[in-house]
């Protein structure tokens, strides 16, 4: 019973998200929640660890100052329990430059009494910097 509750908030998480309904989503995020999206600082500096409902607002704001999301389509969602994993094809306009960035995240979220409470972001950082760039990186 309780995959139906994590099923519903990761779909009511995810659809505020979308919507830019930031109230909405200061409301499915619990206040002591542990936030990373795994990625460079430098390029995208509202990466990294984040602790609490406020810290996780201001990073996204920080994404939304950045970047207007294009699209956000679930391939696979997988739960179990309070927790979720999720695999996604996302677009985001970058503001500056008018670059659209396509590439797919890994999202894996743990709930608490049907908040977010426990979140984890992985993605091709290497791709993403490239298209945030512009360019291909050399590394040698």
């Amino acid at each position: 019973m309780a995959d139906l509750g994590t099923r519903a908030a990761v779909r009511d998480v995810y659809s505020a998200y979308a919507k830019g309904d930031v109230a909405r989503v200061a409301l499915l995020i619990h206040e002591d929640i542990d936030w990373i999206i795994y990625g460079p600082v430098a390029v995208f500096p509202f990466a990294g660890v984040r602790r609490g409902r406020a810290a996780v607002l201001a990073a996204l704001g920080e994404i939304a100052e950045s970047y207007q999301l294009e699209s956000h389509k679930i391939e696979q969602t997988i739960i179990d329990g309070e927790r979720a994993a999720i695999l996604a094809n996302v677009g985001f306009k970058q503001r500056a430059t008018g670059r659209l960035l396509r590439f797919r995240v890994a999202n894996f979220l743990r709930f608490n009494d049907g908040r977010l409470i426990e979140f984890r972001e992985f993605a091709d950082s290497f791709d993403l910097v490239e298209q945030a760039l512009g360019h291909t990186v050399d590394i040698i």
